[in-house]
């Protein structure tokens, strides 16, 4: 198993509410109602939470350092509230240094509310999608931000729908292998710095950097634009990581796979990835190679290994071997070449 985890590999430790209501405010469809308020107030926390527990009194495992949803059971329930009990349940959340609440389904905030969050400079939004959909969007949103991320040296090439990451020394040709696919109709995610995120437990997203975005660098001739050279369907933002393939000078001291049973992989964020190490020989097409890498991989996804196929095959042959006469060869009726 090949280890990637020494390279730098760094987290946001916080984004701003302001941010929050910048970035994220075409996704979420958010509309601020506070007047007074502190964008600066921080976020360290990708996970949302619902007070509703809270406002009712109960503090001890109360979340307050992440976004608060109020949905309709918690208007719901400040609305049922004499004045006083209402003041007193927000002052119980209000205590806290909170950062931001929203509130759903078109729900307004109501005198109380509105006045408690501008004493504590503590922005209120709404919005007018469901408390169901908002966590939806706003967890994917805080997501982004949040999650690992690590940067490689390579070429990301989507092919046949399978992000394949090429690495290697630099100017093994790394970059034109992957203008060699794009020239077949394969499609370039990142050449040079490969940015990988996690998300969830077992996916990895690749992408280039907002400078570098579809700019590749070709040696003796420098720097193309591949989206304005081969067109928008030569060029996607982001794909999933599926296949690393390490190119490689052949060495006769090194071990490359024969068979194929033995699935190597590499560890990228505490993800394994398949990994195959291509030794590079003159008159070895590494294109085409990349190409059976990619449709391999999609038949195993599928459930199909060559590998073992062949091996079960091999030792049926063996058990049968005694049992029956049969050449090696069958000739069609009458061809005599």
């Amino acid at each position: 198993m090949i280890h990637y985890d020494d390279k730098a590999v760094w987290r946001k430790e916080s984004i701003t509410v302001g941010f929050l209501y910048n970035q994220g405010n075409n996704i979420c469809k958010l509309k601020l109602f506070t007047e007074n308020h502190d964008f600066e107030k921080k976020i360290y926390e990708q996970n949302v939470h619902r007070p509703g527990l809270a406002l009712a009194g109960f503090v001890d495992l109360f979340s307050f350092a992440r976004v608060q949803i109020f949905g309709n059971t918690e208007i719901r329930y400040l609305q049922l509230q004499s004045p006083e009990k209402t003041e007193e349940s927000l002052d119980k959340i209000f205590k806290f240094e909170i950062p931001c609440i929203i509130l759903t389904n078109n729900n307004k905030p109501s005198e109380i509310l509105l006045r408690k969050a501008e004493e504590k400079r503590v922005p209120i939004f709404g919005t007018e999608l469901t408390t169901t959909k908002l966590i939806y969007f706003i967890s994917d949103f805080l997501d982004d931000q949040f999650t690992p991320r690590l940067t490689l040296h390579g070429s990301f090439v989507d092919v046949y729908g399978v992000g394949m990451l090429f690495t290697g020394k630099s100017g093994i040709g790394k970059s034109e292998v992957a203008l060699d696919l794009i020239e077949r109709g394969h499609r370039l995610v990142a050449d040079d710095v490969i940015v990988l995120s996690k998300k969830g437990e077992g996916i990895l997203m690749g992408s280039g950097t907002d400078v570098g975005k579809h700019y590749m660098e070709v040696r003796g001739l420098g720097i193309i634009d591949i989206q304005k050279m081969f067109g928008i369907r030569a060029i996607r933002y982001q794909k999933r990581l599926e296949v690393i393939v390490e190119l490689e000078i052949w060495n006769d001291n090194s071990n490359y796979t024969r068979t194929g049973l033995d699935d190597q992989t590499a560890n990228i964020l505490d993800i394994d990835i398949p990994y195959v190490k291509l030794p590079i020989l003159p008159g070895k097409n590494i294109t085409v190679i990349s190409e059976v890498i990619s449709l391999h991989y999609l038949l195993k996804h599928y459930g199909y290994d060559a590998a073992r196929a062949f091996q079960e095959r091999l030792n049926q042959k063996i058990r049968e071997k005694g049992n029956s006469i049969n050449r090696g060869i069958n000739y069609f009726e009458h061809d005599f070449e």
